[in-house]
C-alpha cells in the first residue's frame, strides 16, 4: 500500500459490478428477480420437509438444512447489493467484518454439508440394508452440527485476521459486498499472511469436502451398473444428478475464486463467479430439486391442493 496521509477509515464504499444507468437496471431486475425466487423456492421446500411426515428422511432433512443456508446465504450480500444499485453503496468497517463473517461461515457451512449429502447417497444407494442403521437421527444431527461447527471456525479466522488490519487511506472496495480478497487489498500493512491463510484453510476445506464428494460418487456410479432394474437405476440417477449438479456449480466457482493469488484482474473475475455462487446457485437449488424429485413434486402438488381446499394434508 502506497504512503500518504494516513487517517483512519471507519466507512467503505462497495463499487458494485457497473456505472451503467441501463445496465444497473437490467441487472437489478434481474437479481431482485433470483432472489424472490430463492426465498420463495427454498421457503417451499423447508416447508414440505417440515410438514410431509414422508419427506421425515436424513436425504431430505439435508435438503431442508441447505434451503435454509441458501436462503440466508443470499441474504448476506443481496439486499445491499441491491440498494448499491441506486446510489452509492457505503458500508460501516465493523459492518463489512461482520458481512465478510457471514457470508464465509455460510459459505462454509454449505460446503460441508454438500459432502454430507454425498456421503448420504453414498449409504442410501451402496448400503441400503444398513441404511437405517448408519444414517440414524443423531448422526444426522452430529453431521449438520460438524457442517455449522466447521463454518463457524473457518469464518472467524478470516473475520478476526481482517479485523486486525489497519484500513488507513484507502475505502472503495471493488466488489458487489464485503470479500476477504477485496477488502485486505485495501489495508495499509502487508497481508501476506493474510492471503496465505485464505488460500490454504480455504483449499484444505474446499479440495478434502469435494475429494470425499467425488470418492462418494465414484462408488455411486460403480454400484449403479450393479443394479438390474432399469427403473431403479434411474430413480438412483435422478436423486444423485441433482445434487451433483449442485456440488459442481457451487465447488466450481467457490474454488476459482478462493484458490488463486489476489489481483487486480482476478478482483473482476471474483465478481463474476460470485454472482453464480451467492444469486443464481441458490435460486437454482431448489429448481433443480422440485424438477428432478418425484416424491418432492408430489408433496409439492398434495400441499398446492390442501390450499386450494382449505385443509391441512394428510402426513
Amino acid at each position: 500500500m502506497e504512503e500518504g496521509n494516513w487517517t483512519s477509515v471507519t466507512e467503505l464504499i462497495l463499487m458494485g459490478l457497473t456505472n451503467l444507468p441501463w445496465l444497473q437496471i437490467f441487472l437489478f431486475v434481474s437479481f431482485l428477480f433470483f432472489y424472490i425466487l430463492n426465498i420463495l423456492g427454498n421457503l417451499i421446500i423447508m416447508i414440505l420437509v417440515i410438514r410431509d411426515h414422508g419427506l421425515h428422511t436424513p436425504m431430505y432433512f439435508f435438503l431442508g438444512n441447505l434451503s435454509f443456508l441458501d436462503m440466508f446465504f443470499s441474504s448476506v450480500t443481496v439486499p445491499k447489493m441491491l440498494v448499491g444499485f441506486w446510489g452509492e453503496n457505503a458500508i460501516s468497517l465493523m459492518g463489512c467484518i461482520a458481512q465478510l463473517h457471514f457470508f464465509h461461515f455460510l459459505g462454509c457451512t454449505e460446503g460441508v454439508l454438500l459432502a454430507a449429502m454425498a456421503y448420504d447417497r453414498y449409504v442410501a444407494i451402496c448400503q441400503p440394508l444398513r441404511y437405517n442403521a448408519i444414517m440414524d437421527k443423531t448422526v444426522c444431527i452430529q453431521m449438520v452440527f460438524i457442517s455449522w461447527a466447521t463454518g463457524l471456525i473457518y469464518s472467524t479466522i478470516h473475520s478476526v485476521m481482517t479485523s486486525q488490519l489497519p484500513f488507513c487511506k484507502f475505502n472503495r472496495v471493488k466488489h458487489f459486498f464485503c470479500d476477504v480478497k477485496p477488502v485486505i487489498k485495501l489495508a495499509c500493512t502487508d497481508t501476506h499472511l493474510n492471503e496465505v491463510l485464505l488460500i490454504s484453510v480455504s483449499g484444505f476445506l474446499s479440495m478434502s469436502t469435494f475429494f470425499l464428494t467425488v470418492i462418494s460418487y465414484c462408488y455411486i456410479s460403480t454400484h449403479l451398473f450393479k443394479i438390474p432394474s432399469s427403473q431403479g437405476r434411474r430413480k438412483a440417477f435422478s436423486t444423485c444428478s441433482s445434487h451433483l449438479i449442485i456440488v459442481i456449480m457451487f465447488y466450481g466457482t467457490a474454488m476459482g475464486t478462493y484458490l488463486r493469488p489476489t489481483s487486480e484482474n482476478s478482483l473482476e473475475q471474483d465478481s463474476v463467479a460470485a454472482i453464480l455462487f451467492t444469486i443464481i446457485t441458490p435460486a437454482l437449488n431448489p429448481v433443480i430439486y422440485t424438477l428432478r424429485n418425484e416424491e418432492v413434486k408430489k408433496s409439492l402438488r398434495k400441499l398446492i391442493r390442501s390450499t386450494n381446499t382449505g385443509r391441512i394434508p394428510a402426513q
